[in-house]
Parts: structure tokens; C-alpha cells; sequence
């Protein structure tokens, strides 16, 4: 299975080499080399384009685009999940505020256990380091009111780090949330459409350099008005929203058996075919 990790990032010229190096690095240790490191350039001013550029020619596997519309975190994720090429996706901080072990820990269960794999800071065994109080208070009454009125138990709906196979995202689609809003749109959207998911304690660290774009004043209609579109949703059209398949999980080992056998059943439905004339 292919992993494709894209990373929004605007002005991380502090952050953004290292992020992507120890990434990539952590990831062949861990044994998944089939990876793509995906950076979408959200209208920086500074050297981050150049940066990934040149760990670009060293390595195929980092690449990085420039979202060609309008800026805004949750345009820059859609635009790098209009390009990835992988068969499941991680959305991941430029600011290395995840941890690569996490990263491979969600690979093995888009693998081999769910369609979605969602972290949560707020578990017995999660790690936080230095979360700002204010936006710490502001999380958990956003996230006890996610909870409250989607019915469910997973209690960090607002962490952007989060990961989904390729058909999760076609799934998911359109997408309606130009800002960090979107955070809440994919989980919330796979849920109520019916996708498997699990969820597990993962570390999360503050940025040591720069400034985070999130800025809660501005935030906050839009995460409403997100929540409000997917929870109507829920409430009154998700039969007509919910996933067309049978709904039940493959692991990638089964899909590609089962693609082998439609490949052979074919061929040799040619072969006959070639045969009777």
C-alpha cells in the first residue's frame, strides 16, 4: 500500500527541511519505502518552497506544489488531496507537532484495520507537550460539543492529524471548508458516511519556531457554520450521502488479492474470447 503524507505550509522555512528529512527518514527505518512526502506551498513568502525543492532532487519521494487558488489551510489541504497518489493519505503538521511513530502507527491501520485512522491528545496514554492553555480550554468545550451532538465517543474531532485510505476521500467529497475548519469536516463527513474508523492516544508537541496560523478569534463562525452543514447532514439527508459500497473492510493484503483474481479472470475471459474466433 502506497502511503502519501501531504503537508500544508505556509512561511515554515524554520521547520520545514527537518520535518520532511526526519519523515522520511523515520519511515524507511519503520519499513514502508513506498511513501510520498507531499508539501503544498500555501502562498509562503519565505524559502520554503525552495527548501523541499532541493530535497526534491535528492529525493523523488518529497515533491512539492503551490496551491495556485486562494490561501487558507483548509484550500491548501484540498488542493494537496486533488494531487497525492498514494492509496491512503496522513494530513501532517509542517511544524513537526506530530510524531513520525505516529505516522506509522496510522499507516499500519489504514492497512490493515480501518478506513480511517484519528489520533486523539486526551487518551490515557497520549503525550502533550507545552498545548497553550487558552486554546487548550477552547478545544475541550469544542470537542465535548462535537460529542454531545454526533453521539460518539472520540474526543479530539478537532486534531488536524489524521488519516484516511484514497476511496475515504473521494467519499468525502465536495469539500466546503477553506480554513482550519476543515479539520473537523473530513472526520465528522467519513463518520456519518459511514466509514470505518479507530482511534488511538498519539503525542503531540508545540512548535519551537514560528508562529501557528491558527487564530481562534477568527476561527470561530467558521467551525460552526461546518459543524452546523454536517450535523443537518446527519439529521436529514444521510441516506442519500452514505458510501455506495457494502460497507465492509477489506485489508490491503484482500484488495489485492481480490484485484489479482479480477486481473487472471479477465485474461482469461480474453483468452477464450481469442479462442472462439
Amino acid at each position: 500500500m502506497k502511503l502519501s503524507i501531504v503537508i500544508p505550509a505556509r512561511n515554515e522555512a524554520g521547520n520545514i527541511e527537518k520535518t520532511v528529512v526526519l519523515l522520511r527518514d523515520h519511515l524507511d527505518k519503520a519499513g514502508v519505502p513506498d511513501h510520498e512526502i507531499l508539501v503544498v506551498d500555501d502562498g509562503s513568502k519565505d524559502q520554503t518552497y525552495d527548501l523541499v525543492a532541493h530535497e526534491h532532487a535528492q529525493d523523488a519521494r518529497i515533491r512539492i506544489i503551490r496551491n495556485t487558488g486562494r490561501n487558507g489551510y483548509g484550500r491548501a489541504v484540498a488542493f494537496g488531496l486533488s494531487h497525492f497518489t498514494g492509496d491512503a493519505v496522513i494530513i501532517y503538521m509542517a511544524d513537526a507537532s506530530d510524531a513520525p511513530e505516529d505516522v506509522v502507527r496510522y499507516y499500519e491501520i489504514l492497512r490493515d484495520e480501518a478506513d480511517c485512522a484519528f489520533g486523539s491528545r486526551f487518551l490515557r496514554n497520549s503525550h502533550v507537550f507545552n498545548y497553550p492553555a487558552f486554546k487548550l480550554f477552547i478545544n475541550r468545550i469544542a470537542n465535548f460539543v462535537i460529542r454531545m451532538m454526533f453521539g460518539f465517543r472520540y474526543n479530539d474531532t478537532t486534531n488536524a492529524f489524521k488519516g484516511f485510505r484514497a476511496s475515504v476521500i473521494e467519499g468525502c467529497r465536495p469539500f466546503v471548508s477553506p480554513h482550519f475548519n476543515l479539520t473537523i469536516e473530513l472526520p465528522l463527513k467519513a463518520i456519518v458516511r459511514g466509514y470505518s474508523y479507530k482511534v488511538i492516544p498519539i503525542s503531540w508537541r508545540n512548535r519551537e519556531v514560528g508562529v501557528s496560523s491558527l487564530k481562534l478569534k477568527e476561527q470561530g463562525s467558521r467551525y460552526l457554520y461546518t459543524l452546523l452543514t454536517v450535523w443537518f447532514e446527519w439529521l436529514l439527508v444521510k441516506h442519500d450521502t452514505k458510501r455506495t459500497d457494502d460497507g465492509v473492510f477489506q485489508t490491503w493484503n484482500e484488495i489485492v488479492e481480490d484485484r489479482r483474481r479480477a486481473t487472471e479472470e479477465l485474461e482469461a475471459a480474453s483468452i477464450a474470447q481469442e479462442g472462439e474466433r
